[in-house]
């Protein structure tokens, strides 16, 4: 079966406008569901993911249209921050297993691919164009970059013959950079706000578009991984005050307020929103795993009290 180029271009350029209007109605975060049944085309239905991490809809043929990866599953993808590089793992040891086969002919032609990143069950962030810019057979392992608006463009303009000799490594050395930050911040902001039931540790305020993801020991500093265990589903308006420690949280999950606050008379808003949670417990998630660390919430409230004897 030969392949079919402009065919292969025009259901690709369609699956990035429809996963476009789902992200515009729904959000970084699109369900399984919604990508398993995807889209039609000429009469067709597309599904965008399938049972297979190396997925290709029965339209495309030869190169896959999505690849897949579910953090602790049986592939190790590495997606480690710092690295301009995602190393998306073969199917198996066979280097010439069909669906290798596959996303190697995306690499001899600079095929985009949409790249989906499991969050929860069910639950997906989803990033295109991707490419595969590195084929490491020794290693059973492709380099897999992203790109963005100004490589879909190029794509979408240009003929084979150029896109398999155009040069654009550093841009995507950047975009794949920046992207995987935000994807390991989309991933664990989904986390915890699931495991807080998408409510307001503090206020129980139950709009998601209004929550945040919290650290408890912030991003980069030791001990400060995406875990839910250190993170606190938070109200903007309470996330911005723990990181400004006008409030603290003890190990033992309990709110103090900063001593200045609760003298201070400044509207409803400072006495019900702030002052009125002194010595109030904060909602835990159900599961035991998920419930803030008693050992970092101890760091982090000796880092409120040395700030309230600083002031």
């Amino acid at each position: 079966m030969s392949f079919d180029f402009e065919l292969d271009r025009a259901v690709r350029l369609a699956a990035f406008k429809w996963l476009d209007m789902q992200k515009a109605m729904l959000g970084d975060v699109l369900p399984r569901s919604i990508l398993e049944t995807g889209f039609e085309f000429n009469g067709t239905q597309v599904p965008i993911v399938g049972p297979q991490g190396i997925f290709k809809p029965k339209v495309l043929p030869k190169i896959p249209l999505s690849i897949t990866t579910i953090p602790g599953g049986p592939y190790d993808d590495d997606l480690r921050d710092g690295a301009s590089v995602i190393l998306y793992r073969y199917r198996g040891t066979d280097t010439n297993h069909h669906e290798n086969i596959g996303v190697r002919r995306a690499y001899e032609t600079q095929t985009p691919l949409v790249y989906c990143y499991r969050v929860m069950p069910g639950s997906y962030v989803v990033s295109y164009p991707v490419f595969v810019c590195g084929d490491r057979p020794g290693q059973l392992t492709f380099d897999i970059q992203l790109d963005d608006e100004i490589g879909l463009a190029r794509y979408a303009n240009t003929s084979l013959e150029t896109l398999q000799v155009e040069e654009t490594t550093l841009h995507r050395r950047y975009i794949t950079t920046t992207a995987k930050k935000r994807l390991h911040q989309v991933a664990f902001r989904e986390r915890v706000l699931r495991a807080y039931e998408t409510r307001c540790a503090l206020c129980r305020l139950r709009h998601g578009a209004l929550l945040d993801a919290a650290h408890i020991i912030p991003d980069g500093e030791p001990d400060g991984s995406p875990e839910v265990s250190n993170g606190l589903s938070l109200c903007k308006i309470h996330h911005a005050a723990y990181d400004l420690s006008y409030l603290g949280i003890t190990p033992k999950y309990i709110v103090e307020v900063r001593m200045d606050l609760l003298e201070e008379i400044d509207g409803p808003m400072l006495q019900h929103g702030i002052k009125a949670l002194q010595g109030q417990s904060i909602a835990l998630p159900k599961a035991r795993k998920d419930r803030p660390s008693s050992t970092r919430l101890e760091v982090r409230f000796e880092k409120f009290l040395e700030t309230n004897r600083s002031d």
